[in-house]
């Protein structure tokens, strides 16, 4: 590197993956009917997560306006809520809702993460924009036109995911929900096709989090607003670049000062595929239980053993589950866990509490659960070992497999079988087994949640496609919204 490199003021042209990206969000017609009916499933799932995290007062004390009083007549409506905010502070209370359960989508590769974490900041943009239009006699935006944005932000989080790891130096997944969610809402703001470019340089700028709170022995509920958090920040950066904010040109690869060079070994990304809808067509959907997704297919297996093994507990000896390499490294965690955040994300939890009790829920991460001590007598009593062919079948683009095996071992001498599960249910490949138990775990969201006749309607609009889509989002959002 030589010094006329660092000091030149020549100003470069941008990099060439943040053009990929304005290219891609304001060029890209979506053409897959797939991914249409998919995104629909997504958006009902996510505000099913939204509504259920409402009986969690850990998340409701993050809702509201950054400080009391600093509500927007008018602005976006927080769901399950009677708050009226500005799109960046709805963007983060939408954020936190959707993931604040760990029951949102999820999309594993070389990074992990969850795209509809990106509906923080589309759905409080979209909110904000249309009911301006209603009152100012302009267009709203329809749920179709959510959820294509929603489409697209799902790619982009998803495509980086795939083969660059952010979390190998350290950084957290939501780094790429800022990136979506930059670009998206930029467009939607009515950004040209430079002011996503300059919006995205200000993303990639931002650097990123670092995944402290995820891991032990720091483990805590930071996970759970993280990506809120970036879909504030998304937002602030998209008005911001609307407004005329210069952006920076070599965000990434400027000598010395860009982010590849502090914060990404000097690594240019690498891509499997160009930006399409191939995210959205294979994203996993957590249904049936809210746990971190490597270990799904675990809490399954967990299931399958629970009669076989609940009255005999306190006879086993040992129980040992195969996992994925980021399985290992994730969730394989010993010694105690001080908070739901910590036993969420532990395999070991994750896979005694259905062998003791047959089932696992939110609820089942409290305090109280947790004291009963045959859980941690178990944990005790588990390995967790990788399979290679499992973590081969993760990477593997034609599978994306988060495989899992568990058998159970007593004092006796005898053991279960060794119950083996490739995929979960809420993998593309059990779609048909899983589509009718996402929308089970939306009604009954909204009827634990809303007034039977807020409920009513909005089961009765689900039920109908092309209905659905041609609501105004605002109108559709109403249904949400609380006295």
């Amino acid at each position: 590197m030589s010094h006329h490199d660092i000091r030149s003021a020549i100003r470069p042209d941008p990099d060439q993956s943040m053009l990929d990206i304005a290219d891609y969000v304001t060029g890209y017609t979506i053409d897959s009917d797939e991914a249409w009916n998919t995104a629909r499933y997504m958006l009902l799932d996510s505000l099913a997560c939204a509504m259920l995290a409402m009986k969690h007062p850990a998340c409701v004390k993050h809702l509201g306006p950054i400080v009391p009083g600093a509500t927007l007549a008018g602005g976006a409506r927080v769901p399950g809520t009677s708050f009226e905010l500005d799109p960046v502070q709805a963007a983060y209370n939408i954020g936190v809702q959707v993931r604040w359960l760990d029951f949102n989508d999820t999309w594993l590769a070389a990074e992990w993460g969850h795209p509809s974490d990106n509906l923080g900041a589309i759905l409080a943009v979209a909110d904000y924009l249309s009911r301006k239009a209603e009152r100012e006699g302009g267009k709203s935006l329809n749920v179709r036109d959510v959820l294509g944005w929603a489409i697209k932000a799902h790619e982009i989080q998803g495509c980086y995911a795939l083969l660059n790891s952010f979390n190998r130096i350290g950084m957290d997944h939501v780094i790429l929900v800022r990136l979506a969610s930059t670009a998206v809402a930029t467009a939607m703001l009515g950004g040209s096709h430079e002011q996503i470019v300059n919006a995205v340089s200000h993303s990639w700028i931002d650097n990123g989090a670092l995944r402290t709170y995820r891991h032990a022995p720091n483990t805590g509920p930071r996970k759970s607003w993280a990506a809120g958090d970036a879909c504030r920040r998304a937002v602030t950066h998209a008005l911001n670049a609307v407004r005329g904010e210069p952006g920076y040109p070599s965000a990434l690869s400027a000598k010395t000062w860009g982010f590849r060079d502090v914060a990404f070994k000097g690594n240019p990304f690498t891509f499997e595929r160009p930006f399409g809808s191939y995210v959205m067509e294979n994203v996993l959907f957590k249904i049936s239980y809210p746990a971190e997704f490597h270990a799904q297919t675990a809490v399954e297996c967990a299931m399958k053993l629970h009669a076989e093994v609940k009255d005999r507990v306190d006879d086993i000896e040992k129980i040992v589950i195969h996992t994925q390499e980021a399985g290992v490294r994730i969730i394989d965690k010993t010694g105690p866990l001080s908070n739901y955040a910590d036993r969420d994300h532990c395999i070991q939890y994750m896979v005694a509490v259905p062998l003791i009790f047959g089932r696992l829920t939110a609820d089942d991460y409290v305090d109280e659960i947790a004291a009963d001590p045959r859980i941690d007598a178990l944990r005790a009593k588990m390995t967790v070992e990788e399979n290679p062919q499992f973590t081969k079948d993760y990477f593997d683009p034609g599978k994306r497999y988060i495989g899992n095996s568990l058998q159970v071992f007593f004092s006796d001498g005898s053991s279960t079988e060794k119950v083996s599960i490739d995929y979960p249910i809420g993998h593309r490949k059990r779609r048909a087994e899983g589509i009718p138990v996402l929308l089970a775990k939306f009604e009954a969201a909204l009827r634990g949640q809303l007034p039977a006749d807020k409920a009513e309607r909005l089961m009765h609009l689900s039920a109908h496609p092309q209905r659905l889509d041609e609501t105004p989002i605002q109108a559709f959002l109403n249904d949400f919204v609380m006295p």
